[in-house]
Parts: structure tokens; C-alpha cells; sequence
């Protein structure tokens, strides 16, 4: 994309190629090898023996290998393009990188320009900072005074939990604390800082439980089964994951910490369980289209922001929506249960 934009003559919309660009993360990733889903249940010493006992070991064949696959990637993939071609502005409407200020040579300096939107107020505010940190030290109390100091900070997430949260408050306010981070490691300055709080969130969602000592995981499988049918799980099961992935957009974690109740009711309920993988993997794919999450190495390359390109990536959703589900209904239809097959 870079060395496009460098030819003047295409006089290529910056913002439109970046969204295409996207779109193979965006749209199909999931659905091939790259599917972490399909590799952790097709290697057995991978999974979960809790969940091993639920699912067994699925192989390709059953996953990403069917035709069933390869039939919504196809069409996924036409799709894409089709939208990505006729959404592109002419070269008359066009906003090359060079009309958007943006120097395709590379560039270390990074500034922190005022607030000016309620937003950026509030990332340039120590109330979140100080919010985060009160909740670390929480947390630290807690893991410390359980065991002893040397085992606590033995534990690697501790060790770097510990230095994310000092580096956040020596920072004192967040705009500055990113910007820090960014100079540092610019492709991957979000992921590094976000992620710790999506792990957090993955907790939550796989070891709450009630005053009962039922977990919240085992609280939704029952949930999925008293409202879907064999016939419906695939619409129910699509939309819930990809609704998920807003919160914690991980293809594998998310995928552990969903397994075990999506598995067990499509057990419940008679449904293919290669196809269940597969319908995970096609929704959870849905929302990365306008979560910025995934973006952030592709716009530190491009100097691109979000909002550059979700206007282009967000038709892509309106349109891949409703055509991964209905096709994920579909070819349920085509797929019959078999019994996990358990080493």
C-alpha cells in the first residue's frame, strides 16, 4: 500500500486501500489455517482436558476442510471485493495520502495534540489512571497476602502487570502513557496495552460463579439451550460470538473461554460439532471489521487512524452480516452429529 501511494499518478483513495487491506483480517482470516479455533481442537495436547471431554479431538476434516468452508469463504471473498471495488471514490473524489498530510516516509516523532472532544478530555484526564491503578493494587494486595512474595511476583503476568500499571501511573494520564508506549513499539503499541484488560475480562466471563458455585460459563450453556433448537443454533451461537468479540476480540482465548458451553449445548443439541467451530470462527470474524483493536499494527504502518477507515469497513459489516448467518444456517442443514471422539 505504501509504495501505491507513492506512484501520484493512481491517485488512490489512502483510506479505501487501507480498509481493503484490512479485510483479509477482517473477513476471512478465521476461516483457514490461521483459525486458532480449528488448530487447538484439531491437536488434542492442546485442549483443555475439561474441554477435551466435551469436544474430543476435531480434525481439519471436520473444520475448516469441509466444503461448507470453503463455499462461505468463497463467497466471503467475492463479497469483500466486490464492496471494496464499488465503495472506492474515483480519482476526482479521491483522498490520497499526500491530500491527508501523510508522509509515506517513516517517521518516529509522535506528539500529543490538546483535547478538543469530550473523548479525548477523558484520556487526557488521571481519572482513568487513577481508577486502573486502584484496582491493581486491589488485585496485588490480594495475590500477595494469598502466598508468598516470591511466588507472587514469580508468576510472569504478576511481573509485567506490576510494571504496566507503574509505567500508567509514573505517566500520571493515558494520552501520554499510549504515547509513550507508541514511541517504543509503534505496531503494536495497543495491542501490548489493551490486552491485559481483555485477559481480565476472559476471567471474569470462565471462573465467576454464583452463591450456588455454578460458573457463569455453565450459567450461559444452560441459557443457549432453553432458548435454541437444533435448527437455530448456528443464528443464536453466530450472533452471540460475534457480539463477544467486541469485548474480547481473541480468536484462540476467546475460543477457550467459549468452548465449553457453546460445545456442550451444541452436544445438547444434536448440531455438528466441526460446524459449531466453523460457525464461531465465521462470527467472531464479524466484529474485527470495526474494532479498532486489530487495526493498530496496520494503521502504525500506514499513519492512518481508525476512523479513516471504518466508514469503508463498516458497509462491510452491513452487507457480511446478514450473509454469514444465513449461510451458516444454511449448511447446518447439510452437516449430521456424531458423538466427540476422545483419545
Amino acid at each position: 500500500m505504501r509504495a501505491l501511494a507513492e506512484r501520484r499518478e493512481l491517485r488512490m483513495d489512502y483510506r479505501a486501500a487501507g480498509a481493503a487491506a484490512y479485510l483479509g483480517l477482517g473477513a476471512t482470516w478465521a476461516m483457514g489455517l490461521s483459525s486458532s479455533a480449528a488448530q487447538l481442537q484439531a491437536n488434542p495436547a492442546s485442549v483443555p482436558k475439561s474441554l477435551l471431554a466435551i469436544t474430543g479431538v476435531i480434525p481439519f476434516t471436520e473444520t475448516i476442510f469441509m466444503w461448507q468452508s470453503f463455499l462461505i469463504t468463497a463467497v466471503l471473498l467475492l463479497v469483500s471485493i466486490t464492496i471494496a471495488t464499488s465503495s472506492a471514490p474515483g480519482p476526482n473524489a479521491a483522498m490520497t495520502a499526500e491530500d491527508m498530510g501523510i508522509e509515506i516516509s517513516h517517521d518516529d516523532a509522535i506528539t500529543v495534540p490538546p483535547p478538543q472532544k469530550p473523548g479525548e478530555w477523558l484520556e487526557q484526564s488521571p481519572m482513568l489512571t487513577i481508577l486502573l491503578v486502584l484496582l491493581a493494587i486491589g488485585w496485588l494486595v490480594y495475590e500477595f497476602s494469598r502466598q508468598s512474595a516470591i511466588v507472587a511476583i514469580s508468576n510472569l503476568n504478576t511481573y509485567n502487570f506490576m510494571f504496566v500499571m507503574a509505567g500508567l501511573l509514573l505517566h500520571w494520564r493515558p494520552k501520554r502513557f499510549l504515547a509513550a508506549v507508541t514511541k517504543a513499539v509503534p505496531a503494536t503499541a495497543g495491542v501490548l496495552i489493551q490486552f491485559p484488560l481483555y485477559g481480565a475480562i476472559a476471567t471474569i466471563l470462565t471462573q465467576a460463579k454464583n452463591g450456588a458455585g455454578v460458573t457463569l460459563s455453565d450459567q450461559i450453556s444452560h441459557a443457549f439451550v432453553s432458548i435454541s433448537t437444533q435448527h437455530t443454533y448456528p443464528l443464536v451461537i453466530g450472533v452471540y460470538s460475534a457480539i463477544l468479540g467486541f469485548f474480547v476480540p481473541s480468536g484462540g482465548g476467546k475460543w477457550l473461554l467459549e468452548a465449553p458451553y457453546v460445545m456442550q449445548a451444541a452436544n445438547d443439541l444434536k448440531v455438528h460439532l466441526g460446524w459449531a467451530v466453523q460457525i464461531y470462527n465465521a462470527a467472531e470474524a464479524l466484529p474485527n471489521l470495526i474494532n479498532p483493536f486489530w487495526m493498530l499494527p496496520l494503521l502504525g504502518v500506514l499513519g492512518l487512524r481508525a476512523r479513516d477507515l471504518v466508514g469503508f469497513t463498516f458497509l462491510q459489516l452491513l452487507v457480511h452480516l446478514p450473509v454469514v448467518l444465513f449461510l451458516l444456517w444454511l449448511l447446518a442443514y447439510t452437516l449430521q452429529y456424531h458423538q466427540p471422539v476422545v483419545p
